[in-house]
């Protein structure tokens, strides 16, 4: 596992430093069990895979907002603060991918991404990940609670997302 580094600040700017874990003590990654032994608590559908980034269905997603995705580094990293510039660009085009492949699938009207960090960001798994999430008019995603999803209905999404998959270029 790398060394966990974030921000500090020297002279008021921000710099890279150490910063402690968030992950409690024993911390057993769930998206790290997904991603080696595709274990998991809830339903598991991969959208997609490549060397450096993961792709699933996120299990948990709001009601007006079905077949939200997670892309996330298959190496554990905990936070934007951790992650190395290198993998960036490689999950930036998965996300892009999946947008894609929302609009293409789906029919939505738009896109969202968010990733959140540390605790007071709203982080809850301690393994850095961006959601991408399909957006239709009046859809009040903010107004919603995430809920674990139906098992056929995560699968069937799933499935659609890989359908539409671009190419690569």
């Amino acid at each position: 596992m790398p060394p966990h580094a974030g921000s500090a600040t020297v002279s008021g700017r921000a710099t890279l430093g150490a910063v402690s874990s968030h992950a409690p003590p024993g911390y057993l990654c769930p998206f790290c069990r997904n991603i080696r032994t595709g274990e998991a608590d809830y339903p598991l559908e991969v959208v997609h895979r490549s060397a450096t980034v993961f792709v699933k269905i996120n299990p948990r997603w709001r009601p007006g907002n079905p077949g939200s995705v997670l892309v996330m580094p298959v190496d554990h990293y905990e936070n934007i603060f951790d992650l190395p510039d290198t993998l960036a660009t490689p999950i930036h085009s998965a996300a892009r991918s999946a947008a894609a492949a929302m609009k293409v699938a789906f029919g939505c009207d738009g896109i969202s991404l968010r990733q959140h960090n540390e605790p007071a960001g709203s982080q809850d798994v301690w393994h850095y990940h961006l959601h991408v999430i399909p957006r239709w008019h009046g859809d009040n995603l903010d107004r919603q609670h995430a809920a674990v999803a139906d098992a056929d209905e995560i699968q069937r999404r799933a499935q659609q997302l890989r359908n539409a998959w671009p190419a690569p270029t």
